[in-house]
């Protein structure tokens, strides 16, 4: 499975620990670490996947707690970012948790689109940080859990909700449960345009991940990549360390310790400067 990208551990004291800080962390850190990294993840997934060709994106994961709902929640909001305009699903039935990364209201969302009592457009909500909406990004919950999530997601009604918001947004970021445990995953991977497996690091097993691909591959889901999730970096080696936690304080440092670096540059130095910004 390719590998788009890996996300250092978000260690630290406080919020730190809540799914709402980590799933935000684009927007309250946005020169951070891990930022950087879903910005990568960003990238690579435009390269190895353009909206043409996978427009609709399942996030899932082999088992709970990997961070599939972080990194589906950060990876919309950095895609949004890019000037893209992004719908974020909660398609996890069974934990539903991007409410609770967005502080936005769950008890109205896909569940009831699926079960006719309400129309899409009446459940789409616009997350805000800071007070300010997020430009770019709607997030539509997953409302009540019901008593068949995977017949609800592999039903007719739910293709047509994706062909509707294909025609409206560049990019579809879905969450979905995890893949070892229940069918939903298998499910809407078989629907729609490709599958991204977020893998925990110490967590998962080698043959975890694997069964967990196998199962994907086995309904035909077009698996586009995986996140190495939670990754203590200083046991990558000095070089890695280095760049996830020291590129941003080390331009900082830089400027501080020359105060007058930015004077007298050449146009070389400066088109270097701009190609690293």
């Amino acid at each position: 499975m390719p590998v788009l990208g890996f996300v250092p551990a978000m260690n630290g004291n406080g919020m730190s620990g809540s799914v709402a800080h980590r799933g935000m962390v684009t927007l309250s850190d946005p020169t951070g670490s891990a930022t950087e990294a879903y910005r990568s993840i960003r990238t690579n997934l435009f390269f190895s996947a353009p909206a043409e060709e996978a427009k609709a994106l399942v996030v899932t994961s082999g088992g709970a707690g990997d961070g599939k709902t972080t990194t589906a929640a950060n990876l919309a909001t950095v895609i949004a970012q890019s000037g893209k305009r992004v719908l974020l699903m909660d398609a996890d039935f069974r934990k539903p948790m991007v409410h609770r990364v967005f502080g936005l209201n769950g008890n109205r969302g896909l569940t009831n689109v699926l079960a006719g009592t309400e129309e899409l457009e009446q459940v789409i909500q616009v997350p805000e940080s800071g007070g300010k909406p997020i430009a770019n990004l709607h997030v539509v919950t997953s409302g009540p859990i019901p008593p068949n999530p995977a017949e609800l997601l592999d039903s007719a009604k739910m293709r047509a909700v994706l062909e509707d918001v294909r025609s409206k947004y560049d990019r579809i970021i879905i969450d979905t449960p995890p893949v070892l445990y229940v069918t939903d995953a298998s499910v809407l991977g078989g629907i729609c345009d490709g599958v991204i497996m977020v893998v925990k690091s110490s967590q998962n097993t080698r043959a975890q991940a694997r069964h967990a691909y196998e199962q994907l591959v086995s309904v035909r889901a077009r698996v586009l990549g995986g996140v190495l999730n939670a990754v203590q970096v200083a046991r990558l080696g000095r070089y890695y360390s280095s760049y996830y936690y020291g590129y941003g304080g080390y331009k900082g440092r830089y400027y501080r310790a020359r105060p007058h670096a930015g004077k007298g540059r050449t146009e070389k130095a400066k088109k270097l400067e701009s190609i690293a910004n």
